[in-house]
């Protein structure tokens, strides 16, 4: 009897390392059908989801409250599973380049705990030669075993969408790679027991790896072409989003939208790419030249924001600015990574401290990485301008009413700064607003 035979029949178990907003919802799916442990180092996180608390919002506290994954912070357990999936971040340091140490100590944490005839398959986003090359050297020198011989190794890159409720690890096709045959048809079975769109089969790990990587890279490059459409056109006294309207009549024009990119793919991935690029002696020009656009997008929209102050003739250091909106995107409570923070700071370089709104967000976490502590939506009054950053739910239902409430009275004009373009702009075009999007 095969691996995947054992696990279907209940006769071993499948592990998720690394419970976040990737390898929860994996952990979750899997439990459906079959034993699932569940670990992080993270314990608070452990005992929310025993307590049947989703601090992801990524599932819903009833499905925490409801599946069976052992949720466990004891790495001692992962020695009762043979088929071990990987879920840890791989951020950028300051310097933009790979941080590898969470899928490092992931590996020497699994590599302690690992048996013989073990499947181990990464989901971290890296670039190609990672699992290969930096995890199977550190799961062969915790473990004492042989790679190919007395364990085995995969690679299917994560696809998940934090904050999207239609494209979810079921309903999207699901990259997998193993370093044999007989390992990639083990991978691919165990995914199909829960990826009802079906597994593609990439001919090595490396071609996943790099699969990967580009998905987002290649997002990042359309974004940044919009990012500067809208500089450009700004210039020229164009609305974007009117021009992107009308060039979106033709079939093959891409939909894409200027903004801010944040998050743990989309303004991460890029870099690993152009990483390793470098070290095989080649300057990327197309990749770095899109990320540069995208990491100035913040202090852009700060500069643009001072302009319609003065445009109002508005103090601009004792301006009152309120931002609406924290996370890196909308609906869902993740703060790392985020871009709006590069407004905060901007701003804070003109003398203006925000008020930050964020009623979908992670408060605790944005305080313990940024200092920040949200106001209130009630807190929003008297301001000078106000930033609408983040699509959220709660934020596409305000009415011009309501907008006006939190504007000083006695301004002869309110700036009013609409970032993602959810309000309808000719409501705005009037004398007493000055109103700008991306």
């Amino acid at each position: 009897m095969n691996l995947y035979e054992k696990i279907v029949k209940g006769e071993e178990k499948i592990s998720l390392v690394g419970l976040g907003y990737v390898g929860m919802p994996i952990a979750v799916a899997f439990a459906r059908k079959v034993g699932v442990v569940g670990f992080d180092l993270n314990e608070a996180k452990i005992d929310l989801y025993k307590s049947g608390v989703d601090p992801t919002k990524e599932v819903g506290d009833e499905v925490i409250r409801n599946t069976t994954v052992e949720f466990t912070a004891d790495a001692s357990r992962l020695k009762e599973a043979k088929f071990h999936i990987v879920a840890v971040p791989t951020p950028v340091k300051s310097d933009h380049t790979p941080d590898l140490s969470p899928v490092e100590g992931a590996s020497h944490i699994l590599g302690q705990n690992l048996t013989k005839g073990s499947v181990v398959v990464y989901e971290s986003t890296v670039y190609p030669g990672v699992t290969e090359d930096i995890c199977v050297p550190i799961l062969e020198a915790e473990s004492g075993l042989k790679c190919g011989v007395d364990f085995k190794i995969g690679y299917s890159p994560e696809r998940i969408n934090p904050g999207d409720k239609v494209h979810r690890l079921e309903t999207i096709t699901k990259i997998v790679s193993g370093m044999d045959e007989e390992t990639l048809d083990t991978i691919a079975k165990v995914y199909e027991l829960v990826v009802e769109a079906g597994v593609y089969r990439a001919e090595s790990i490396k071609v996943a790896e790099a699969a990967k990587v580009i998905e987002n890279s290649q997002r990042d490059i359309n974004i940044a072409f919009m990012n500067e459409l809208s500089i450009i056109f700004h210039k020229m006294n164009i609305d974007t989003k009117a021009v992107l309207q009308a060039a979106g009549t033709k079939w093959n024009f891409l939909n894409f939208m200027p903004g801010l990119v944040g998050g743990h793919c989309i303004g991460v991935d890029p870099y690993y790419l152009t990483y390793k690029s470098e070290e095989l002696g080649y300057h990327s020009r197309i990749i770095l030249a899109g990320r540069r656009i995208n990491d100035e997008m913040g202090k852009y929209v700060a500069e643009s924001l001072v302009k319609n102050l003065i445009r109002a003739d508005i103090p601009v250091k004792t301006a009152r600015v309120a931002i609406l909106g924290f996370t890196f995107k909308e609906n869902c409570p993740d703060t790392r990574n985020t871009k709006v923070i590069d407004i905060y700071n901007e701003l804070g370089e003109y003398g203006i401290r925000p008020l930050v709104v964020d009623p979908a967000a992670d408060a605790d976490e944005a305080e313990r990485l940024y200092g920040l502590k949200f106001s209130g939506l009630e807190d929003i009054r008297d301001m000078d301008a106000v930033i609408i950053a983040v699509a959220h739910d709660a934020f596409k239902n305000l009415q011009k009413e309501d907008l006006n409430r939190f504007f000083k009275a006695e301004n002869a004009q309110k700036v009013l700064v609409d970032i993602k373009g959810l309000l309808n702009r000719e409501e705005y075009l009037t004398e007493d607003y000055q109103y700008w999007r991306l």
